[in-house]
């Protein structure tokens, strides 16, 4: 069963940086594209980045220049280094991975980590 658990999240000041993690298990999967989405209160969860396993990455234009995800493939980790921080970056920030299972395309999400930018 693929699970993936999210931790780094918390209270900070605008402007300020925080840095997301977030470990996929079993060790033994391959996962093809892994990414950070996040929900803000009363909106629809939203992509953040993404990262294939080849390194090539995409960003919402709201965080380009200011959020870096990374991934160590290895290891099944992926982070989000979050600089400049705004307060409309406040959401639950949540990792997703997509992987196969013989034919079948999958995804799995973690329970999410709460991030807070105060003014």
């Amino acid at each position: 069963q693929v699970q993936l658990v999210e931790s780094g999240g918390g209270l900070v000041q605008a402007g300020g940086s925080l840095r997301l993690s977030c470990a996929a298990s079993p060790n033994s999967f391959s996962f093809n594209v892994m990414g950070w989405y996040r929900q803000a209160p009363g909106k629809q969860r939203e992509l953040v980045a993404t990262i294939t396993s080849g390194g090539s990455t995409n960003y919402a234009d709201s965080v380009k220049d200011r959020f870096t995800i990374s991934r160590e493939n290895a290891k099944n980790t992926l982070s989000l280094q979050m600089n400049s921080l705004k307060p409309e970056d406040t959401a639950v920030y949540y990792c997703n991975a997509l992987f196969s299972v013989g034919r079948r395309d999958l995804d799995a999400w973690g329970q999410g980590t709460l991030v807070i930018v105060s003014s």
